[in-house]
């Protein structure tokens, strides 16, 4: 493990980063800032490194407004409707940063807070710990909240979140990382192949807010039970800017017990990852707001669809839907959820 400062915040922190590496060669770097994971360095077929995550080289790109590349996000991954939410009879009213909705924590969440940090003797891993007050973006309760990196010998990243709250709160926390296994400037991800453990999705509106129940996946462009390239059904994603964005059920999902969620291949390659989560969802999101704007690693224009994200967490607007399950946090329990990617080639 070797620790090094990756520059300064705004208010002059220091910011750290940690780079994790295991006897086959995979090498991960993450960083305080916003608990994020900058590069992801796996083997192909041919035993070739390439860094597989979108993202920048340095830190300014993360100190500014940018597409939540690597980052944790939190208090409350994906979308709530309109800002605000019930709990125990009083309506909270939380950062409205997407349109009239919330979405990933509001402007000021968790991907734009400098984390403390620890490596965790004995282990390969780094833990980053951050309290969240109470009222911050509008949330009850003071969060304190821990995430562990540990990059294994068994080609794994794994990552364990843990919470607790002095008052009622909601809480529902992933990793935002853009996936590219052809490498983080390769181009498009539409080639990768993906299959999804999902029987149903959540449908949602134009802004991302579902619509009603879950609806099954059979038979329609939802239907990634069997291995397909992405743009097999890309094109009857209708919307602006259309492609996927949606949470996905996850079959068999039991609290704290681990389950297969996905598969993503990518054929020059040949390289695999395998997502295994506690959570009940995971949500596909094909880079479909991604247009030039963003100069990532090596200067590098992101345009759309050239990276993509497999996010597990609950489900969007659960705080508004007591038909989903619950995201709520009391005081005295600890919310635990865990995510391993295991990589190897095919």
């Amino acid at each position: 493990m070797h620790k090094e400062v990756f520059g300064n915040s705004r208010d002059g922190e220091p910011v750290i980063i940690y780079t994790l590496a295991n006897r086959a060669g995979l090498k991960a770097r993450v960083t305080s800032w916003g608990a994020g994971l900058v590069e992801m360095h796996v083997p192909d077929r041919a035993g070739a490194l390439a860094d597989v995550t979108l993202g920048f080289d340095n830190l300014a790109g993360y100190l500014v407004a940018h597409p939540h590349f690597g980052v944790t996000t939190g208090r409350y991954a994906n979308r709530i409707a309109r800002g605000k939410f019930p709990l125990d009879g009083v309506f909270y009213s939380i950062g409205a940063n997407d349109g009239e909705n919330h979405l990933h924590g509001g402007v000021t969440g968790f991907h734009h807070r400098n984390w403390s940090s620890e490596p965790l003797p004995g282990e390969n891993a780094v833990r980053f710990t951050y309290t969240s007050a109470d009222g911050e973006e509008g949330f009850p309760g003071a969060l304190k909240i821990a995430v562990t990196y540990t990059l294994t010998e068994a080609n794994e990243l794994r990552i364990d979140y843990t919470a607790t709250t002095d008052k009622p709160t909601v809480v529902n926390l992933t990793n935002h990382a853009y996936w590219n296994l052809a490498g983080a400037n390769a181009g498009s991800i539409l080639d990768h192949e993906l299959t999804l453990h999902a029987e149903r999705y959540v449908p949602v509106d134009d802004a991302g807010i579902p619509t009603g129940g879950l609806e099954p996946v059979a038979g329609g462009p939802m239907d990634f039970r069997r291995a397909k390239p992405i743009a097999k059904d890309f094109a009857q994603m209708r919307g602006n800017p259309g492609g996927y964005d949606h949470t996905f059920v996850l079959d068999q999902a039991q609290p704290d017990t681990m389950t297969v969620a996905s598969e993503l291949y990518e054929p020059l390659s040949g390289r695999v990852m395998t997502i295994s989560t506690t959570e009940p969802g995971i949500q596909l999101y094909t880079g479909n707001f991604l247009n030039g704007s963003v100069r990532g690693k090596a200067g590098k224009a992101y345009g759309k669809n050239e990276g993509l994200c497999l996010e597990t967490q609950h489900f969007p607007d659960s705080p508004n839907r007591p038909d989903f399950p619950s995201t709520v946090l009391r005081p005295g329990q600890t919310y635990r959820t865990s995510t391993v990617h295991r990589f190897s080639v095919r």
